[in-house]
């Protein structure tokens, strides 16, 4: 089986139809949407109705901090993720902040558990981003994989029993092995927002087969979307971020 994991989507229309088309030409088994659909883009309405789409078609589609931030009108956030947020409230209709409003905070799929931050505790919204955040999130759940997103740079730990989990950096487009002895909490970069020095789209492709998970980049047209940020008067780092990838 063949599973397509995106996360932090961010109302970033390019960047999204160039992930689902390079998801269509491999043509997983299921598709799965971790969440943060919202926020900091200039396309919320494109990419809400896209991924309702997807999901009456079967795909799993998870709450992000930014879609509760939208359907609730939480403004406890950074200065530019609060005024993206009451921006892109002004966008969307009654429809999409219900279609928000409804998204789980996790899925468990067989040995597979799917959140946007940690499972430890999803409504905090905790970042996974060294060991011990890592260590709790994995002894919340007793899933053998867990993946989850927010941090928006690509990682995987891998734990054993009674240990600290381990760090590892995966390599673009190239396959990491999994473990038959451990367990694994997969991090899966960004579609919308890519935050580890490259510009390029990511989504991980986990192959339950051979064993592998391949964190996929995608290059596409991000001056577009920056022209679209500046144009809509969205913060202008929020288009600048995208060319850096930061």
């Amino acid at each position: 089986m063949r599973i397509a994991i995106l996360s932090d989507i961010h109302a970033n229309r390019e960047a999204f139809d160039a992930v689902l088309e390079a998801v269509q030409n491999l043509a997983p088994d299921q598709l799965v949407l971790l969440g943060d659909l919202v926020g900091y883009g200039p396309d919320p309405v494109y990419v809400v109705e896209e991924a309702a789409d997807l999901a009456r078609s079967g795909a799993f589609c998870i709450m992000g901090n930014h879609d509760e931030a939208a359907a609730l009108g939480r403004n406890d956030m950074t200065e530019n993720a609060r005024v993206s947020i009451e921006w892109t409230r002004k966008q969307l209709g009654r429809e999409h902040l219900d279609f928000l409003a409804r998204l789980p905070l996790s899925l468990r799929s067989e040995d597979r558990l799917y959140v946007h931050a940690s499972a430890d505790r999803p409504e905090k919204w905790v970042y996974i981003r060294e060991v011990d955040a890592a260590g709790r999130c994995l002894s919340s759940s007793d899933a053998r994989f867990i993946f989850c997103g927010h941090t928006h740079i690509p990682a995987i730990y891998y734990a054993l029993p009674g240990a600290r989990p381990i760090h590892f950096s995966p390599r673009n487009n190239v396959a990491a092995p999994l473990s038959g002895l451990r367990r694994h909490l997969i991090v899966v970069g960004a579609v919308g927002q890519p935050r580890d020095g490259n510009p390029a789209a990511c989504f991980a492709l986990l192959d339950t087969e051979r064993h592998e998970v391949t964190m996929v980049r995608v290059p596409y047209d991000h001056e577009a979307t920056a022209r679209k940020i500046e144009a809509s008067g969205l913060p202008a780092w929020l288009g600048m971020r995208l060319k850096i990838g930061r």
